[in-house]
């Protein structure tokens, strides 16, 4: 009986068989991992996408410092280089801070300093000082009249021992020679005479030929 009904019944097992492999093959289809499809750059699309370099900054110059020299009430007069917008009061530090006999009242600590100055930090009691700063713009001088100094060149004819101690190299003993050597000569006729005076050699002579000269 039952080989009779499925040679009746044949075209509809095989259909509900099919529709079974089918159910099975879809699940198992729909079940796997998705993929990322595969596209294909056009070569103008390649270069569109490529990253963008950013272009490195230009390296920009450090300023370059300031030169003062600074003497008077220091405790190491000398030539100094400081930043740019360094003020007085830096210099100061840089020599060495200020020595018992200095009067810092009497300058302004709080200027700026500017390339090739000289920065005279007054003493107490000190008469006719040079102007506490020299770079053609020199602050008069407190003490006033028989200055030696004119827009930072000493005059080597008419210059006092405290100025003559503010150059480069020319402590008082030396200074007091120059004055000595002045008078004896009559005064000088050039500048490169000073080196007849002892103590200033070609080397000292180098760092204070542009800060002096002679009417």
């Amino acid at each position: 009986m039952n080989a009779s009904w499925l040679e009746r019944n044949r075209h509809i097992v095989f259909v509900i068989t099919l529709i079974i492999a089918l159910g099975g093959a879809a699940g198992f289809y729909l079940r796997r991992p998705a993929q990322n499809p595969i596209e294909i750059l056009s070569t103008e699309a390649a270069v569109t996408a490529a990253p963008t370099l950013t272009p490195r900054p230009e390296p920009t110059a450090t300023p370059a410092p300031v030169r003062v020299y600074i003497t008077g009430g220091v405790a190491n007069s000398d030539v100094y280089f400081l930043p740019r917008g360094s003020i007085i009061k830096d210099a100061v530090k840089a020599a060495g801070g200020f020595t018992p006999d200095a009067d810092p009242e009497r300058i302004n600590q709080a200027q700026e300093l500017q390339d090739q100055q000289q920065i005279h930090i007054p003493r107490k009691g000190e008469k006719n000082p040079p102007p506490p700063v020299q770079d053609g713009q020199s602050a008069p001088n407190e003490e006033g009249g028989g200055s030696g100094v004119t827009g930072g060149v000493i005059n080597l004819n008419t210059a006092t021992l405290e100025e003559l101690d503010t150059l480069p190299g020319i402590g008082p003993a030396i200074a007091q020679r120059i004055i000595d050597y002045r008078t004896s000569i009559g005064g000088f006729t050039s500048v490169d005479e000073i080196t007849q005076v002892s103590g200033i050699g070609d080397s000292t002579f180098a760092k204070i030929k542009d800060l002096i000269r002679v009417e």
